[in-house]
């Protein structure tokens, strides 16, 4: 197992970025946003997972460990491959994943691209309880209700999932107001 790497950055790719160690090129998968911080020539440093399958061979390379840690959980379900855990990490950050997992809302994950209702509700079925929020539930409960309206307002407005959630991070968690009142909020992060 190959737990982490570090290294220059030589390859920007799709979703991929080859890492330059001891003169081998390694090509590690990573969230897109991951992908966008990378830099040519930077040197970065990857917690990462070895997928190994018959046909297969793929590294897939992570900021934090808790990261990958929910990456490992993700794949563990069945029917959520790499590439779909991955697309999960990428849309939503990894206390939006675990707050979704503890309150039993399968309709987050049915929002990330490649993810069905099915899978989503099965996600959540096969990690309640292996996987638990970093915050208590109760002080995030109606924020949660309100946030998960003005996400849902934003993508039909055609943003994408990952900009609908750094809109609302950008509100900060003290920022009090309905849904409608957090929309306007949320609109002008991006005017």
């Amino acid at each position: 197992m190959i737990a982490s790497i570090s290294g220059e950055i030589s390859q920007l790719l799709d979703g991929q970025v080859v890492v330059n160690v001891g003169g081998i090129g390694l090509l590690v998968n990573v969230t897109q946003d991951h992908c966008l911080a990378c830099r040519l020539g930077q040197k970065k440093a990857f917690h990462t997972y070895l997928v190994v399958r018959e046909d297969l061979l793929a590294l897939y390379g992570f900021e934090t460990t808790e990261e990958r840690e929910l990456f490992i959980h993700l794949i563990s379900v069945a029917g959520v491959g790499p590439k779909i855990a991955l697309a999960a990490l990428s849309a939503l950050s990894p206390e939006a994943v675990r707050r979704a997992i503890a309150a039993d809302q399968p309709e987050v994950f049915a929002r990330v691209p490649g993810i069905g209702k099915k899978t989503a509700q099965k996600i959540i079925l096969d990690l309640q309880g292996k996987v638990q929020p970093m915050e208590p539930l109760e002080a995030v409960s109606h924020m949660d209700e309100v946030d998960a309206e003005v996400m849902e307002a934003l993508t039909a407005l055609g943003y994408s999932i990952v900009e609908a959630q750094s809109a609302l991070q950008s509100l900060g968690k003290d920022e009090e107001g309905d849904a409608e009142a957090r929309l306007r909020k949320a609109l002008q992060f991006f005017g």
